[in-house]
């Protein structure tokens, strides 16, 4: 009776293995675990998990990677793929080989060309051993049956042959090389940041198709409604007045002396980089402070004079509703309330991302070194456009600051987008 019952179990587990999802087999343990640590890094979740999933919350797992939430383009809304291993709606049938040229190409599995939504122009530095980490990784979960329809983009976007023309002008496939006579530490941080980081999708301003502006990287753009600010060297709009130990203190806890992560980056904290190991973290702030090539830096404009109309009607808003917090001479309060003096964020080309804090209000990052940090309350029921252009105005040229004066069609502008699609 024994080896009777030892064949049928044998079988019962025969069976099961042609319907279970994959799980990581002992000897590729440790491959899906550096996969998910990569997939970390890559910040995956933050386009592919369902709505209001991140790591850490209950039902994350498997949902974190199962698609559908819409992302926004100058062309349209396109929603992020199923990447669970689900046979019908997501990366079952797909091979290591197959992922590794979605990476690499910008191609799915059968062919079809993808959008760079999907950051292939940065993913394509890329190792392969990487790679196949990453898909070990995503392998290795719950196979979760999630519909997405990936076809959104209205006509003639939504003619994926274009790519082919869009690849030819503004892409240039490679696995990352490592630059002889720089320091290990230095080179990582690079892969990081040119390459599963794609930090140059958000913080490289675009032309009108959408392309990389090579020679203005990490320079700073407007994306989804935010300005993504510079993060080159220079000291007025950039990261030149910040040390390494305040860059990582500011991507492992979403804040530092000289700012709050909100909007996008407080979900890039969130869900990759207070997750990431400090020697990346060090290497990624090692890069950026001695990148690669350098953009030209702009002439820093003269700050608009006390006794412009419109300065002396920001100042009186100013006083009135920002004091209190960000204080009379800007200086804010340490690790409470950010400083707005000699403040790069709002010294940005566009103002697009302070404009969007004074009217809509803003909830910065939450991390486990800062879990309570305080909000920003919106003002903008309270203020007509020419006043939110105003105040906004008065901080870009106040205390150390100088950038260009913000319009009431600005204003305006910002007040029919929130409305529109407050997120």
């Amino acid at each position: 009776m024994r080896p009777l019952l030892h064949t049928l179990a044998g079988l019962a587990v025969a069976a099961m293995a042609g319907v279970l999802p994959a799980r990581a087999e002992p000897d590729r343990y440790d491959q899906v675990e550096r996969g998910r640590y990569l997939a970390i890094v890559g910040d995956c979740t933050a386009c592919h998990a369902g709505s209001g999933i991140a790591p850490g919350m209950p039902g994350y797992g498997s949902r974190g990677f199962a698609g559908g939430r819409p992302i926004e383009t100058p062309f349209g809304q396109i929603r992020a793929a199923n990447i669970t291993p689900d046979r019908e709606t997501g990366i079952g049938t797909w091979t290591a080989e197959d992922f590794y040229r979605a990476l690499h190409e910008g191609h799915a599995a059968d062919g079809t060309r993808l959008y760079p939504a999907f950051p292939y122009t940065y993913y394509t530095k890329v190792t392969r051993e990487d790679s196949d980490a990453i898909f070990a990784f995503l392998q290795s979960l719950e196979a979760v049956q999630n519909p997405v329809d990936r076809n959104t983009l209205p006509f003639p976007f939504s003619i994926r042959l274009l790519m082919k023309g869009w690849n030819l002008l503004f892409f240039r496939p490679g696995a990352f090389e490592p630059v002889i006579g720089r320091s290990a530490e230095w080179n990582r941080g690079a892969y990081l940041v040119e390459g599963l980081g794609h930090c140059g999708a958000c913080h490289t301003p675009k032309n009108m198709l959408g392309g990389d502006k090579t020679s203005q990287a990490l320079g700073g753009g407007e994306l989804q409604g935010w300005f993504a600010p510079s993060l080159t060297t220079d000291n007025r709009t950039g990261i030149g007045g910040w040390s390494v130990e305040e860059i990582v203190e500011y991507l492992r806890t979403g804040h530092n002396v000289h700012g709050a992560a909100s909007g996008p980056m407080a979900e890039v904290v969130e869900y990759s980089t207070m997750l990431m190991t400090e020697a990346d973290l060090r290497a990624i702030a090692t890069y950026l402070k001695q990148p690669r090539e350098e953009p030209a830096t702009a002439a820093a404009p003269a700050p608009l004079p006390a006794g412009n109309a419109q300065m002396q009607v920001g100042a009186a808003i100013y006083m009135d509703g920002c004091r209190a917090c960000h204080g009379p001479d800007g200086k804010g309060v340490a690790g409470l309330f950010p400083a707005l003096a000699n403040s790069p964020a709002v010294q940005q080309a566009g103002p697009e991302t302070l404009l969007r804090v004074v009217m809509q209000g803003s909830k910065p990052a939450t991390t486990a070194a800062v879990p309570t940090a305080a909000s920003m309350p919106a003002f903008g029921w309270r203020l007509t456009d020419d006043q939110a252009a105003a105040v906004t105005t008065y901080i870009r040229n106040s205390w150390g600051n100088a950038a260009p004066a913000v319009t009431a069609s600005q204003a305006q502008s910002m007040r029919d987008r929130l409305a529109q699609n407050p997120n």
